[in-house]
């Protein structure tokens, strides 16, 4: 169990590593600076920062359950883990719906879809942030 959520931990950084390298996406920054040439080309670097995003939060979310299993195992206590893993699908959750009611306050406007990828970007960067902060 150890060895083989150790090995899906470090794929997972290897395979963040790589596709970062390989794919230097834009910032949200830098996206928004294309706003005046075409939505659709806004959208397009959008999904590409909201890739970006996921990928990383999933580089965290893989980290912290890795160090919390490690820490049960010890222990025999996994409620910690348990509940990150609730918090993990709460946020989840909790993300689609913010953004989504963001989405449809706009629509059927034109820009729904680039709000509701702001906000998902911005969410998501908070989240990462959180779990960059846990020691």
């Amino acid at each position: 169990m150890i060895k083989k959520t150790l090995f899906l931990t470090l794929f997972t950084l290897a395979n963040y590593t790589v596709s970062s390298l390989v794919y230097a996406q834009k910032s949200l920054t830098e996206c928004e600076s294309e706003q005046d040439e075409e939505e659709a080309r806004l959208s397009r670097c959008l999904d590409g920062v909201k890739d970006t995003q996921d990928r990383k939060l999933q580089t965290w979310v893989n980290n912290h359950t890795f160090n919390l299993e490690e820490k049960a195992l010890v222990t025999g206590r996994y409620s910690a883990l348990k509940m990150f893993k609730r918090s993990q699908s709460n946020f989840i959750t909790f993300r689609d719906n913010n953004c989504r009611w963001q989405y449809l306050a706009i629509s059927p406007e034109k820009g729904a879809g680039i709000a509701y990828k702001k906000c998902y970007i911005l969410v998501t960067q908070a989240r990462i942030k959180e779990l960059s902060e846990v020691k």
